[in-house]
């Protein structure tokens, strides 16, 4: 019966996700789904981003929190549209809280919707919530084993972006495993190592973000 019960949720909510990524799609716009642990660095990462991009690429985030806007004011006064999304404790965003905001953005003048997922590496990958893809954001500082610990979101993932690299050399953290299993988990998936304190490998991420972008403009982008 609790196998029926969230068979039924996932399709309700794929059925909506789907409806999500229509929309978006009609305006040719990107939907990134940004996951990741608490404290991983999702939120020092839009920041670079936003700002490196400000010039090129109209960027609006939506920002999932169990309570707190704390995040969404750090993307604010990066001067991109935002839209907090609060679930009162619930561990992950749905497509019903993603398409219930889309309105409040002027889709017409915007490249990317990013979606900084809440804070877990559990929930948020069983989920689709009309994104094209979803990056995940692994911090060095969170040890090599999370990988083969939480497979679905990294084999879910279209990115991984392994931050906090300036810290390696404090750290007994090796990378050529986690590369590996990552690879293993997901042959496909874009690797990159930055620092979102240096500024590290942030030129990988920022031109694969402006990629799939070009892409879904073009229309050649295929969502999963």
């Amino acid at each position: 019966m609790e196998i029926q019960v969230m068979t039924n949720i996932l399709d309700k909510n794929d059925r909506i996700a789907a409806e999500v990524n229509a929309i978006v799609s009609a305006h040719g716009i990107f939907c990134l789904n940004l996951l990741g642990s608490p404290g991983a660095g999702k939120t020092s990462l839009l920041e670079r981003t936003i700002a490196e991009l400000a010039d090129e690429v109209n960027l609006a985030v939506i920002e999932g929190d169990l309570f707190t806007a704390k995040d969404a004011e750090r993307i604010a006064r990066q001067g991109a549209p935002v839209i907090q999304i609060n679930t009162g404790g619930g561990c992950h965003l749905d497509a019903a809280m993603v398409k219930g905001v889309l309105d409040k953005l002027d889709l017409y003048s915007l490249d990317m919707i990013v979606i900084e997922n809440v804070g877990n590496l559990v929930c948020p990958a069983e989920f689709n919530i009309g994104e094209d893809v979803k990056a995940v954001v692994l911090s060095v500082t969170e040890g090599e084993d999370k990988p083969l610990k939480y497979p679905l979101v990294f084999k879910e993932a279209g990115a991984v972006v392994l931050n906090k690299v300036d810290l390696l050399p404090y750290l007994n953290f090796d990378m050529a495993a986690v590369k590996a299993d990552v690879c293993s988990i997901h042959p496909e998936a874009a690797l990159m190592e930055v620092s979102c304190q240096t500024g590290t490998g942030l030129a990988g991420w920022y031109d694969w973000l402006k990629v799939q972008i070009a892409n879904k403009k073009a229309g050649c982008w295929r969502n999963g």
